[in-house]
């Protein structure tokens, strides 16, 4: 037994469970070498290291059930990505060449909250990627970014995926639509670095069971597939999704990350213009 006359820190036993009336030897546990390696030197008590150890371990679960690499972590704790995720490995296309004709004039050039569509949706892409430019005519919106034309027109929108990947100078494309925008920069960052992770040809969110096509990250290797599918009169994008290369971001992950649900809403109408405009109304106020 070591001598009395030295105060000794409470026992680990009782300082955790309350006792320590079960230590058989009948030594004090803080002169057990086993004990003694148990303590991190951070000069805080054995009860704030357990919980924060915890706490950790929880994180690390917690992750993992999401199946989310370990360097989002950051985005976890912040709830978005910054500005400072500008990616080299990402360019960004915006889809602006549609015909618009429920809308009943081109949606790109429609203001919403003192800018067009075409405006917020740069703003949203330019947040994540180094290289943005867009999909449509060059007489209509060369102006304002770098603007590519379909290679094979009247396809739809996979003709505009077709003409980003064609002209793209990077291994990863991340293509949205002009008309969704309540698209959050901090959501297109995270889903370029899943994409950039996982080197997937496809990457792409799933809402209400439904992939977003025009919101997705394609890599290089999809323009062969898609030039296969125009060729062949296909025009459908999602049945073009290869099953073992695609990385599918589940509504439950999204909201794991505080990423809601309603910000892929576009707009297809005057009604839906107005809505959008009363949305952005209550969030000003």
């Amino acid at each position: 037994m070591p001598g009395a006359a030295v105060e000794e820190p409470e026992l680990f036993e009782n300082r955790m469970f309350g006792s320590a009336s079960n230590n058989e030897s009948g030594d004090n546990c803080q002169n057990c070498q086993k004990c003694q390696k148990w303590r991190f030197k951070t000069g805080v008590s054995l009860k704030i290291e357990y919980c924060l150890a915890l706490l950790v371990l929880a994180v690390l679960v917690w992750l993992g059930w999401f199946n989310v690499p370990f360097w989002h972590v950051g985005a976890v704790f912040r709830g978005k990505m910054t500005s400072n995720m500008v990616h080299s490995q990402v360019s960004g296309f915006v889809l602006a060449g549609g015909k618009s004709v429920r809308m009943g004039q081109d949606k790109a050039a429609l203001e919403l909250n003192g800018r067009t569509l075409l405006e917020h949706a740069l703003a949203a892409v330019r947040g994540v990627c180094r290289d943005v430019a867009v999909l449509g005519r060059y007489d209509r919106y060369g102006a304002l970014a770098p603007t590519y034309e379909d290679i094979f027109p009247g396809c739809g929108p996979l003709g505009g995926i077709h003409a980003a990947l064609s002209n793209s100078q990077t291994e990863f494309n991340l293509i949205i639509a002009v008309d969704t925008p309540f698209l959050a920069s901090g959501f297109l960052a995270y889903l370029a670095e899943r994409a950039v992770a996982s080197g997937a040809v496809v990457t792409t969110p799933e809402i209400d069971d439904y992939t977003q096509p025009l919101c997705t990250v394609y890599s290089l290797d999809f323009l062969p597939i898609a030039e296969k599918a125009i060729k062949a009169g296909n025009y459908k994008i999602t049945p073009l999704f290869p099953r073992n290369q695609t990385l599918v971001i589940k509504e439950q992950e999204l909201r794991g990350f505080a990423f809601a649900a309603d910000m892929f809403e576009n707009l297809n109408t005057p009604e839906d213009m107005d809505r959008a405009r009363r949305r952005f109304s209550r969030v000003d106020a």
